[in-house]
């Protein structure tokens, strides 16, 4: 059975920075039960390590004993390491079920002084060369280490996902008991590609995330163009590219956020004419981030630790529905997940096709942009 509209997303932060318990986004992606099959469910949270902050929080997924030792060992080898224990869990999916770990994770000093060197950075910021260091390690232990897969690798945050129902996944993993100041959510209905514990949504690297629904007609040039800067695609579905994309974008290549959503989805170029002095740059940046361009029916929410991101493609053949109360602020396929948690919006609105609508955590507002503030 093919559902045109695909699978469910969802997303909820508070502009505050208050916490949020797991119930809410839960409950959204749960009131949209025809987008699922139970081949997949997933949540990513953000502000639910406060007491370990400053630690990568490394959630892997082992298939047997031997990719956890080996793992582990890479692990200790590469890093200090402050916490190793199983991930909470109620015993409700039991078929397939591979083992979860959380490691909480320093980058030694050592490293950290010889990165920056070698890298010519200055002192006294978060260094790029030791985000480098921790990708390097997803990657090696994707790629290296048989039956072993980080599917969270960022500070203050964690990914949630398993094969099952977004409920038995909520319950699963006992997301009642977390409080984070923004959440996504997804649940899957997959059509191309295979339902296991990898590759449900989220897909996370350093801190973030993406949850995705629809398809990727671009996956081929957008894998090529990742790998050829040293990410690696082992998840075996078309949504990871999304996040390495982001991430060699706006962390590695330094651009805002918004204009690496421009990237993502410009305009068609014959509406860059028109569009003057930006669509001058938007054209020079097609161009050089060819390979960057994300093309097919989509909508994605993209997670980070400053807030959230909505984004569809140019002709918003996937459903994305935008809300705000008070200081929350709410992404959904459907309006009706968005009611189910919250029966009086202040404003609800879809964003228009191709355009990024942005909320940051610790503004007194919601930090929509003009064009989306003016539909």
């Amino acid at each position: 059975m093919r559902i045109p509209s695909g699978c469910a997303v969802a997303g909820v932060a508070s502009t505050g920075g208050r916490p949020i318990s797991g119930d809410r986004v839960a409950c959204m992606v749960c009131a949209m039960p025809e987008r699922t099959n139970g081949l997949g469910a997933g949540y990513a949270a953000y502000g639910i390590y406060p007491d370990l902050a400053d630690c990568y929080a490394f959630h892997l997924m082992y298939e047997d004993a031997r990719a956890r030792a080996s793992a582990e060992e890479l692990l200790r080898a590469r890093f200090q390491v402050e916490v190793a224990e199983p991930i909470p869990t109620r015993p409700r999916i039991r078929i397939g079920t591979p083992a979860l770990w959380r490691y909480f994770l320093r980058v030694p000093e050592p490293i950290i002084t010889r990165a920056r060197e070698d890298s010519r950075e200055p002192a006294g910021h978060r260094s790029l060369a030791e985000d480098d260091y921790v990708v390097q390690t997803v990657m090696d232990i994707n790629t290296g280490v048989p039956g072993a897969f980080v599917f969270s690798s960022g500070r203050n945050m964690g990914v949630f996902k398993a094969v099952g129902h977004p409920e038995e996944v909520a319950d699963f993993f006992m997301l009642d008991r977390y409080r984070g100041y923004s959440w996504l959510g997804h649940s899957r209905f997959p059509t191309n590609t295979p339902g296991w514990w990898g590759g449900a949504h989220p897909f996370s690297l350093l801190d973030w995330s993406v949850v995705h629904n629809g398809e990727l007609s671009s996956y081929g040039t957008n894998r090529r163009y990742v790998e050829s800067f040293g990410y690696r695609c082992t998840l075996l579905t078309d949504t990871e590219v999304i996040v390495y994309l982001v991430d060699l974008l706006v962390r590695k290549h330094g651009l805002p956020l918004r204009a690496a959503c421009r990237i993502l989805t410009p305009p068609l170029w014959r509406d860059l004419d028109g569009m003057g002095e930006e669509g001058a740059q938007l054209r020079t940046a097609r161009i050089v981030y060819g390979g960057a361009l994300l093309n097919g029916p989509f909508t994605t929410i993209l997670g980070h630790s400053r807030g959230l991101v909505g984004l569809t493609d140019r002709l918003m053949l996937r459903p994305l529905v935008a809300a705000t109360r008070g200081d929350l602020f709410y992404l959904a396929s459907e309006e009706a997940a968005i009611r189910a948690v919250c029966s009086s919006p202040d404003r609800v609105w879809a964003p228009p096709a191709g355009e990024p609508v942005e909320v940051e955590v610790g503004l007194s507002q919601v930090g929509i942009s003009a064009e989306v503030a003016r539909s």
